[in-house]
């Protein structure tokens, strides 16, 4: 089987480099929708031209269409969607599933790969993907080896295997629209992960980097995702440059051989290096933060001596850059020192702090690291020229051949040999190695200008003979939307251990899932609550209890699939992240029976989709993050077993930490906002979340909505 190599590329220029380092595919995304926009991204010229160079080394270009579409962008959505088709897309990306499958009934030529962000984790998910016209899922990067394997039989695994991990589970972070008006499902993410945090917990008191995970980094693992059968590795890092997608395409073609290649990852930590890696969740490594240090830390090369004199066999340059870490902490930059004289063995530092011996020297800038990890793959091309006097011009490359306009007798300095080669040596840019095999030319007068037009015509016209050939796009008509009874204003609400008086319907969420509140005196409607992430371990475990309930509430659009599989109602929570009517009348024509949608709209955008069945968060706590690793970092022996804790940050907000147990022996954590949310009176249910408690907020401190 061949496995593809997936690139990022934040740009034209590292885009352009990725498929001459060997990509088989990369990845970018257009000016809009795209989960990076803080990236250099592509306008559609530029798009073309990039799916030009690339499909003429055999790179395949994928574009990232992955962020929430609000209900007035659809039909710009869809005309983004029809254009990049246009421009050369072999693939569109996209976070809702819903409205792609509307995008695949309207434009079926257009071949679909599910987001990430749509927090694909099991079979279910992939069967509903397939079913709504995705031929590739790119799973959460929590996925295990077990569900590799299931997904991989239904449909086209793409699977992450180097960069920045995320700490809340894919498509379920909204830590950074609540906490600062900026939504990651937007593509306006601002970190807050990465910031600093102290937690009300012996040991934990200090401020750190509490939810910063070290970046992914499965070496020579990548071995068992192949054997589990997916087909594309993917690297992260759009927004990283074009040295560390060239390190990683090199240093994963090797490791795909089954080789270290040490001296490879050697360059891969210099280009950028967040915590020195961990093999993450998905492997089953429990402990991955990066609690000292953020950032690109490179590669250890050396230490200090009191003098500061690094010891080290590294060759400085003065365009490097330098680290110095102390405890394990960031202390200070450095450069070379090249007024101190240089002795062997090593070279002196400078830096504005100071440094102590025994110091730890990280290398972050390597100024010769572009020579050792850029190529320059370009396509053989055979050129047989025929060009004499008063007859078309002819040239010849395999079995393409092109004809120009004749060229005129000459009558005095010919065109020679020497020069016409030199001209078509030149490709305009285009990624061709030019050889010649037969070129017969007589006496004929060639000016530099319609000789480079000759060129220029002919590898214009070469190239597009080479592009591959695509189906063009047949727009199909769409039906009307049906039309819909507005929401009753009934009342639901999510409980952890007791009923909440007034609710007609009761979504419980255990503290231990081992342990299921008996709810069986309440008159209305009973669901159980599944998290995003839920593989089937966690189902054979969960299921002696759904007979205990009408249905399930699921924060992932797999719970529609797996409801319809255990004879269940289906009740899709607000993690489905319905932002837009088409995805709306997606999940309920499929069979959802409810919806709670997206809590980062506004109420007017929500008052807008609130149809029967529609359920809107109005009050109690707001789930900012899913996070499926111990912030604790499984020190199991000193828990002392709380179910929330508090997490502050550094301008003192508070937010509420809740752990519970989930299927098997697993702890799982959520964030929850530092106020309680303030709905208003939008025309939908009412969605009531008393997960945790929270503190009592100063006056008028209410979270607002309006994030997206």
């Amino acid at each position: 089987m061949n496995v593809e190599i997936l690139a990022p590329a934040g740009g034209e220029e590292t885009a352009r480099i990725a498929a001459s380092c060997g990509a088989d595919a990369i990845y970018l995304g257009l000016d809009r929708f795209s989960a990076r926009s803080a990236a250099e991204n592509f306008g559609l010229d530029a798009l073309k031209r990039t799916a030009e160079f690339c499909h003429l080394l055999g790179t395949k270009v994928y574009v990232c269409l992955n962020t929430l579409v609000k209900d007035n962008e659809t039909e710009a959505f869809f005309d983004c969607a029809k254009e990049a088709y246009r421009c050369g897309a072999d693939a569109i990306l996209m976070q809702d599933i819903f409205l792609g499958r509307a995008l695949k009934r309207r434009f079926p030529e257009i071949t679909l790969h599910l987001s990430t962000q749509a927090g694909c984790c099991n079979e279910w998910g992939a069967k509903l993907a397939k079913e709504c016209g995705f031929s590739r899922v790119v799973l959460a990067r929590e996925t295990p080896i077990s569900e590799i394997k299931k997904i991989s039989k239904i449909l086209e695994t793409e699977v992450f295997v180097q960069g920045a991990l995320c700490a809340s589970f894919s498509g379920q972070c909204y830590f950074s629209s609540f906490a600062g008006n900026n939504s990651g499902n937007r593509g306006r993410c601002k970190q807050p992960c990465r910031k600093k945090y102290s937690i009300d917990r012996k040991g934990f008191e200090e401020f750190a980097y509490a939810l910063s995970p070290c970046d992914l980094a499965l070496k020579t693992r990548v071995k068992e995702l192949v054997d589990a059968g997916a087909v594309s590795l993917k690297i992260e890092g759009r927004l990283r440059g074009s040295e560390y997608a060239a390190a990683a395409i090199k240093y994963y073609r090797a490791a795909l051989g089954g080789q270290e290649a040490a001296k490879s990852f050697s360059d891969l930590m210099r280009a950028y290096n967040r915590g020195d890696y961990t093999f993450g969740l998905g492997f089953g490594q429990k402990s991955f933060l990066s609690r000292k240090v953020q950032g690109h830390i490179g590669e250890k090369i050396g230490s200090l001596q009191a003098d500061g004199f690094c010891k080290s066999d590294h060759i400085p340059d003065p365009k490097d850059g330098f680290k110095i870490l102390r405890g394990g902490k960031e202390v200070s930059g450095a450069v070379f020192d090249q007024a101190k004289k240089a002795r062997a063995g090593g070279f002196y530092l400078a830096a504005n702090e100071k440094l102590k011996a025994g110091d730890e020297v990280r290398l972050t800038k390597d100024a010769s690291l572009p020579q050792r990890v850029f190529c320059e793959k370009k396509r053989d091309v055979t050129l047989d020229i025929r060009i004499v006097p008063n007859e078309r011009a002819k040239i010849a490359a395999g079995g393409f051949v092109y004809f120009g306009e004749p060229f005129e007798k000459a009558q005095k300095n010919p065109l020679s040999k020497e020069e016409l080669t030199a001209c078509f040596e030149k490709t305009d840019g285009l990624p061709f190695s030019v050889h010649f095999q037969n070129i017969e030319l007589e006496n004929v007068f060639a000016p530099k200008s319609l000789l480079n037009k000759l060129r220029r015509d002919f590898f214009e016209a070469y190239k597009n003979s080479l592009l591959p050939a695509r189906p063009p796009l047949a727009e199909r008509s769409v039906p009307p939307f049906p039309s819909r009874e507005k929401a009753d204003g009934r009342k639901t609400a999510i409980i952890s251990n007791k009923a909440e008086a007034g609710a007609d319907i009761l979504i419980v969420k255990p503290d231990d899932y081992a342990d299921i509140p008996d709810v069986k005196g309440f008159a209305g409607e009973k669901y159980l609550y599944l998290p995003a992430f839920f593989t089937g371990n966690d189902l054979a475990l969960a299921e002696p209890s759904l007979k205990n309930f009408d249905g399930i509430y699921c924060e992932g659009s797999f719970g529609l699939l797996l409801a319809r599989e255990k004879g269940l109602k289906y009740f899709a929570g607000t993690g489905n992240n319905l932002t837009n009517r088409v995805a709306v009348e997606g999940a309920l024509s499929l069979g959802t029976a409810y919806f709670a949608l997206s809590k980062e709209i506004s109420a007017k955008e929500q008052d807008e989709l609130s149809f029967s069945g529609a359920f809107v968060l109005k009050a109690g706590a707001i789930k900012v993050m899913d996070l499926c690793f111990c912030p604790f970092e499984r020190t199991c022996k000193d828990c002392d077993k709380r179910g929330t804790y508090r997490l502050t940050d550094e301008a003192g907000r508070r937010f509420p930490l809740r752990r519970y147990r989930a299927f098997g022996d697993s702890c799982r954590f959520e964030v929850y906002n530092c106020m309680p949310l303030s709905g208003g009176g939008t025309e939908a249910g009412a969605l009531i979340d008393r997960s945790v408690v929270l503190d009592t907020p100063p006056t008028g401190g209410h979270t607002k909505r309006s994030m997206l």
